[in-house]
């Protein structure tokens, strides 16, 4: 089936659910079939039902934002099927208001079902906002430093204090991904403000950060290596992987080593120091609740 064949398809299954009553029709046929009839639809969104007809049947094939948003109101659509819509349709889905900061469930029980992997989770403008107990032993507990030095970019382009060392060119990849990031977030949340205090508070003090946004440069997060200096283990070097979560625009940082290796013994090493930091401080686990929001 096309593109446009799906979308004729959703677009008949979600008025088939709608009842007529439920869109402040009068409903007075008595065993008429369930859903809103293609008039009906015509009627709640000022649309033609011949334009209506030919969009269920994949024969109109670009919609309009202007006839998507009529549709998506019409049809009670909730944020995901209003992005599916848009998708299916061929059209960027629209911008929300603020940067999402909350971690799904399954996002959490990951934190705490990969004890041996370091594992941190940020938001859209790289603000971390979750972690699990390794995490805080490996980079430092992100509860003792101040909620602005936990964006990773603000972090990173002020010069504030970190046990990862870069190679030239790992640095450069980092820097252009988080700015690429960085901009995409502006796209998506055009009116956070708190975003745009952010992006303006480091062009005024990072003289890189203004280089590297005025230059329009555009980067990934790609898989790679990291070099962390601990003050107990020493040297550590770890695979890094970044993984979107989809529906919630949550970046999630994991380190790893490759099982039975030095590194991977080192690891572990460092989980259990870290446990005996916890017990004998009486620290709780950031993996259960999440850190909170950076103040931007």
């Amino acid at each position: 089936m096309t593109r446009h064949g799906e979308l004729g398809t959703a677009l008949h299954r979600w008025r088939d659910r709608i009842a007529p009553a439920e869109a402040g029709l009068p409903a007075d046929e008595s065993g008429r079939a369930a859903g809103l009839r293609l008039p009906e639809l015509a009627q709640l969104t000022g649309l033609s039902v011949d334009y209506l007809g030919r969009l269920e049947e994949g024969r109109a094939t670009s919609p309009s934002v202007q006839v998507l948003t009529s549709l998506a109101r019409a049809l009670r659509l909730s944020d995901d099927e209003r992005r599916h819509l848009f998708l299916l349709a061929g059209q960027s889905p629209p911008a929300v208001g603020r940067v999402p900061d909350l971690v799904p469930p399954s996002v959490r029980r990951l934190l705490g079902r990969l004890p041996v992997t370091p594992v941190g989770v940020h938001d859209a403008s790289w603000n971390l906002i979750a972690w699990n107990p390794l995490w805080a032993a490996l980079v430092g507990d992100p509860a003792e430093i101040a909620p602005r030095a936990r964006n990773a970019a603000w972090h990173h382009f002020t010069g504030q204090p970190s046990r990862i060392s870069y190679t030239p060119e790992q640095e450069a990849r980092f820097e252009a991904a988080l700015v690429a990031d960085l901009r995409a977030a502006t796209v998506h949340y055009p009116t956070d403000v708190r975003l745009r205090f952010l992006i303006g508070e480091l062009r005024r003090v990072s003289q890189r950060f203004g280089g590297l946004w005025n230059s329009r440069i555009a980067g990934s997060h790609d898989s790679g290596v990291r070099t962390f200096h601990h003050p107990d283990v020493g040297p550590l070097t770890l695979d890094c992987d970044t993984f979107t979560v989809p529906g919630c625009d949550l970046r999630v940082v994991a380190h790893s080593a490759v099982p039975g290796t030095e590194a991977a013994k080192t690891l572990k090493l460092l989980d259990v120091l870290g446990a005996e930091g916890t017990a004998m401080t009486g620290g709780s686990s950031p993996a259960a609740e999440p850190a909170p929001a950076a103040d931007r």
